[in-house]
């Protein structure tokens, strides 16, 4: 084969646009809707609430929504990691407690240095989550059975840790409430994490167009590439400008968008990501093809709760106190719901970390939203409710549209 004959990802004669319309009604057909839904599911969801009440899409209301996103998105990568690989965590709500009570107990009560109480906090999390997969792998529990169990049982150990005291207030001086309270991203640094993140992810498109075109397979086009990383720039450097009116882009809230990242980096760049989604696609064809079915359980379930343990740190942060109901409450129903309202499939095998993002950002907006009008406490559950119920559905139509297309 001469030069001229390696495939590139030349444009095609059709313009970038009606090519890149054009994939989105194929892939819709075939029951992939992406992000697509969520989007159109938040904007309507920002209207409404803008119409209620007019300081919702302030730059202010915006930053205290991003800053209330950190701590549960958090949480919710790790649920999108389990859920992945078709399994559950219900605990991650308690291992988040636990954290933030380990956090409290360590730095405020016994006096040990920060950086060493948030190891112990993040691998308290660790060894839940490692317990959690060794049952799983060793005795085959459904992990809907360990991880109910754990919730009950790390519930315990947190509030064993906070004692008689039950409430711990955090330094407000300490650098960790600072980091959850009033530490933002000076203006022109947040305009340069937005062009750096556009830059790595255009990189990373042409660079899998171009292993997917030497491989003979369908690659998007450059031009297509080119028109989705502007528009992506654009309306990042925008929200990133509209926030700075005010106080910011959070540094906590950063963070978590680089955790994010990472996760999404790992799923789909390294050997385990592909062993995360070929397990939840199907646990025995991954099986005989020599994939470690057992060891992709049990570090998904450590990455899970250690994930979780980090978002209590940050709730902790936030709230300058840890107490008996860190953690509780509606914590694992927001978290899960996000992953799943992001598009991560119940069913397994579909979704990616980006989707905890959106999802997040969803529900704290109905929060923020339902804050705002200030309604019957009971209409915030029912709404959430709705919308994890409607997200569902749509995973689920998705779903037998994929099977009736053979993609499933």
């Amino acid at each position: 084969m001469t030069t001229t004959d390696i495939p590139t990802i030349a444009d095609p004669p059709e313009s970038g646009a009606r090519a890149a319309v054009r994939d989105f009604v194929a892939r819709a057909r075939g029951g992939d809707l992406g992000s697509a839904p969520v989007v159109a599911g938040l904007i309507v969801i920002w209207i409404v609430f803008e119409i209620l009440n007019p300081t919702f899409l302030s730059s202010t209301n915006l930053v205290n929504l991003t800053m209330q996103s950190a701590a549960v998105g958090t949480i919710a990568l790790g649920v999108v990691l389990v859920l992945l690989i078709g399994e559950i965590d219900l605990s991650v709500g308690s291992v988040s407690g636990l954290a933030s009570a380990v956090l409290a107990v360590g730095f405020v009560q016994l006096g040990m240095p920060l950086p060493v109480v948030l190891v112990a906090a993040v691998a308290s999390g660790a060894l839940v989550g490692l317990l959690f997969g060794l049952i799983r792998t060793r005795f085959g529990v459904p992990s809907f059975v360990i991880t109910l169990a754990g919730l009950l049982g790390v519930l315990g150990i947190q509030l064993a840790v906070l004692g008689r005291t039950g409430s711990i207030n955090l330094p407000f001086e300490s650098w960790i409430v600072q980091f959850g309270t009033q530490w933002f991203l000076p203006a022109w640094l947040s305009y340069v994490l937005v062009v750096a993140a556009v830059a790595g992810y255009a990189w990373s498109q042409i660079v899998l167009a171009r292993r997917r075109a030497e491989a003979l397979l369908p690659s998007v086009p450059l031009r297509t590439i080119v028109i989705r990383s502007v528009a992506i720039l654009v309306l990042l450097a925008a929200a990133a400008w509209y926030l700075n009116l005010t106080r910011g882009v959070g540094v906590m809230f950063a963070l978590f968008l680089v955790l994010a990242a990472l996760t999404q980096l790992a799923l789909t760049r390294t050997r385990w990501g592909r062993s995360v989604y070929a397990v939840g696609g199907n646990v025995e064809a991954a099986r005989r093809a020599g994939i470690r079915v057992n060891r992709v359980y049990v570090s998904v379930f450590v990455l899970c709760s250690s994930l979780a343990a980090l978002g209590g740190v940050f709730a902790a942060a936030r709230l300058a106190a840890a107490n008996q109901s860190s953690g509780g409450g509606d914590t694992n129903l927001n978290a899960i719901a996000a992953a799943v309202i992001g598009g991560t499939s119940l069913f397994g095998g579909r979704g990616s970390a980006l989707s905890a993002v959106l999802g997040v950002i969803v529900i704290m907006s109905i929060t923020s939203g339902l804050a705002l009008i200030n309604p019957d406490s009971s209409l915030r559950y029912i709404i959430t409710g709705a919308v994890l119920l409607l997200a569902v559905v749509i995973d689920s139509l998705s779903r037998r549209s994929r099977a009736a297309a053979g993609r499933a």
